[in-house]
């Protein structure tokens, strides 16, 4: 990421933004060695994303060049962004923030999906791409796909054979044991694997 950064400034004159959706997924990954610390220096702007851990809207954006915000308050109010009660937005990252809260949340995401995953590659299926965070992407059978739908929540993400399709299973800040138990038992109750 530094190289990218420096490439960045240096030859192009372009800045360097990150999207940060999934930030609290990503920075509690087993794989990840980056801190939210090394993302501020890093990066030009960034945000922190609110709603895919635990906030009932919004993202923190994050600033480190100055260069890059003079206008951003006009903008945004001109633009039609700017919330009347903005700092309700604010009190949600107050929140999360304490005691870690972000973190906690999102870290239990990645661990319940990697239960999910781990339940998923014991009966042999196979997986679309490896991800060490909530979002897993299993290859199963349609059928199996079609039981797993009358009682869960998910995304058909590619369709692999007139058989077979890669899911988009997603844990989250509000997923609970029970939840990813029952799933885990109905993967395992599945048929086996082609």
């Amino acid at each position: 990421m530094i190289i990218v950064r420096r490439m960045l400034e240096k030859q192009l004159n372009l800045f360097l933004f990150m999207d940060g959706a999934r930030l609290g997924h990503a920075l509690t990954a087993q794989a990840n060695d980056l801190t939210l610390s090394d993302v501020s220096n890093l990066t030009d702007v960034f945000y922190i994303g609110g709603t895919k851990n635990g906030a009932l809207f919004g993202e923190a954006i994050v600033f480190k060049n100055s260069q890059v915000c003079s206008e951003f308050d006009y903008v945004l109010k001109q633009r039609g962004a700017l919330l009347t009660k903005g700092r309700m937005l604010g009190i949600q990252f107050y929140e999360l923030f304490k005691e870690d809260l972000y973190f906690v949340l999102a870290e239990k995401a990645n661990k319940y999906a990697a239960q999910i995953a781990e339940a998923i590659k014991e009966v042999g299926y196979e997986f679309l791409t490896e991800s060490a965070t909530d979002q897993i992407f299993p290859i199963l059978p349609k059928t199996v796909i079609a039981s797993l739908h009358e009682k869960f929540a998910f995304y058909v993400w590619k369709e692999i054979e007139e058989s077979r399709a890669a899911i988009s299973l997603i844990t989250s800040w509000a997923t609970d044991q029970k939840s990813v138990d029952e799933i885990i038992e109905d993967i395992k109750n599945s048929s086996v694997p082609e």
